[in-house]
Order: structure tokens, then C-alpha cells, then sequence
């Protein structure tokens, strides 16, 4: 039987130290391949310096796309222990994890960032594709706290089907399963969700 790859998938930490510290514990209770973090990794005030250190230590291997909450000069604090795929995809043997971040307040995705996603799936020939986003999709359940979800997004998923849609961005939404046609769409949290693909 083929091992499943695993994956801790969180979002929103906010800047929280403890809260990476209990997600790192997590992945390794869990026996997680990876780390992925759909942003807002910091806090409102830049709180967070060091937040990824824990999973650097524990040996974590960690990639992740900045969210609204995540500024420029927050980044290479970041990138000195975990990948930013914003634009850019990874290969973990068969699988293929591309992301689509919104640093610096963005709040809505262009046509442009469909056009860098597009490019990027086009080159994906990986057996199983993952798109991580911070930012929820339209039309999905993770809408239930009133905040409209990115048509964009939407849009990105229903012309390339990736077998996984991570996002986080609605705090009261963290576990909600949908679909979006045969695309399973895990929003998630501060908790984080172990997903086996």
C-alpha cells in the first residue's frame, strides 16, 4: 500500500508564539511531512518575531503564503526557515503544492494573480496538486461569517481542479469541508488540521 503524505495545515496565527509552539507539537505527534501555513503568520502589530523557530527545531520542513497580516519586511524573517510559495509551487515526491498568497492587505485576488496561477499549473505534472491560499473562495461554506470569498480564487480552482483547496482568512470557518466540483476545499485555523493526500 503507498504511504500517504501528510500534512499539518493551519492558518491565522497572529503573531501567537504558543499557538506555533502547540501546532509544531501537533506535527510531530502526528508524524507530518510537512508544515503548511496559509498565513497571517504574524500579528496586527508585527507580533511574531521568531514564530517559526519551534518547527526549525523540531526538524519541520515548513511552507507557507503570506496573508493579508503579512507585510514585505515581514518576510525574510520567515523565508530563513520556511518556503514562501506565493507564485511558486513545491514537489514532495508525487505531490505538488502551489500557493497564492495576499501580503500587504490584499484582501481580493486580480485577473493577474489567475495569469501566475494559470502559468504554474500548466507546469504541474504531479500526480496529486494542492492550491494553499489565504483567502476563501466564493461561494463556499467559509462564507457563513458574512465576508464574501474571493471570485478569483473561485475561478482558479474551477479551471484546474487541484485535488485540495487549503485556506484559512475566516477565523469562525477553521474546519469546514466543502467541495468545489471534485476539488476538496479544508478551510482551516489556528489549530491546524492534519490532511493525508
Amino acid at each position: 500500500m503507498e504511504k500517504k503524505f501528510r500534512i499539518l495545515a493551519a492558518g491565522d496565527l497572529h503573531g501567537s508564539l504558543d499557538i506555533a509552539r502547540k501546532l509544531s507539537a501537533k506535527g510531530k505527534k502526528g508524524k507530518v511531512d510537512l508544515v503548511v501555513l496559509a498565513g497571517d503568520i504574524y500579528g496586527y502589530n508585527g507580533e511574531g518575531e521568531g514564530i517559526l523557530d519551534c518547527f526549525g527545531k523540531a526538524g519541520q520542513k515548513i511552507i507557507f503564503v503570506p496573508g493579508n497580516l503579512d507585510f514585505d519586511e515581514d518576510l525574510e524573517g520567515l523565508e530563513k526557515i520556511g518556503k514562501n510559495i506565493h507564485n511558486y509551487y513545491v514537489t514532495y515526491g508525487d505531490v505538488g503544492i502551489l500557493g497564492i498568497g495576499s501580503g500587504n492587505w490584499k484582501l481580493r485576488l486580480k485577473e493577474k494573480d489567475l495569469e501566475d496561477v494559470r502559468g504554474n499549473f500548466s507546469r504541474m505534472k504531479h500526480k496529486k496538486r494542492i492550491l494553499v491560499s489565504h483567502l476563501h473562495a466564493a461561494g463556499t461554506l467559509a462564507e457563513l461569517s458574512g465576508v464574501p470569498g474571493d471570485e478569483v480564487l473561485r475561478k482558479a480552482v474551477e479551471e484546474f481542479a487541484p485535488d485540495l483547496l487549503i485556506s484559512a482568512h475566516i477565523h469562525e470557518g477553521e474546519g469546514i469541508l466543502d467541495w468545489i466540483g471534485g476539488t476538496r476545499v479544508i478551510q482551516v485555523g489556528k489549530s491546524g488540521t492534519i490532511i493525508e493526500i
